[in-house]
Parts: structure tokens; sequence; C-alpha cells
């Protein structure tokens, strides 16, 4: 059997990946309801989620996070001009976990 990419991600809790469906859903319902704080950000340029992800997070897997917080779907590349909201990480573990 081969092995999973996941199997050593620190962004699996209990064995579940955090980046599913449900975890998508809660992401954006709590920062549209404001149970998760965010801060927005405009993409100059164009700007891939995974490594601005990285850059805030420190951990480039959370993509999903800010496309979630974002409304933007599964997508990785974003156009410049995006309005991006960031997602206290915390929170969102919280939220989700």
């Amino acid at each position: 059997m081969p092995r999973s990419r996941y199997a050593n991600d620190t962004a699996i809790i209990r064995r579940t990946r955090l980046a599913t469906a449900r975890s998508f859903r809660v992401v954006r319902a709590g920062v549209k309801s404001g149970r998760i704080k965010s801060s927005p950000m405009t993409i100059k340029g164009l700007a891939r989620l995974d490594q601005l992800a990285g850059q805030i997070y420190g951990n480039g897997s959370y993509w999903w996070v800010i496309a979630a917080a974002s409304d933007i779907g599964w997508g990785l590349q974003v156009p410049g001009g995006t309005r991006l909201l960031i997602p206290d990480i915390e929170q969102v573990m919280n939220a989700v976990g």
C-alpha cells in the first residue's frame, strides 16, 4: 500500500485531514459571523495561497484556510487585486478541531 503524503503532516488531527469540505464551511461561516477574527489583505500581483499561508502561518498546507475565509474556492493561484481575509489560525483550529 502506498504511503500517504499526509502521513507526517502537522495539519492532521486524530487521523482526520483538516482541509475538508466541512472544515471549509466552518471557517467560512465563522469568518462571516465574526466568531473567527480575520484581517483583510489585497494581493498586488499574482500570488499562490500556499506560499502566502507559508509566510503567514508557517505552514503552506493551511492555504485552504485563506481560501475558505475569502470565499474563493479551492484554487491555489489568485490574481492581483484580489481581496483576501486572513483568519486567526488558533481560532480556526479551535473551530474545526
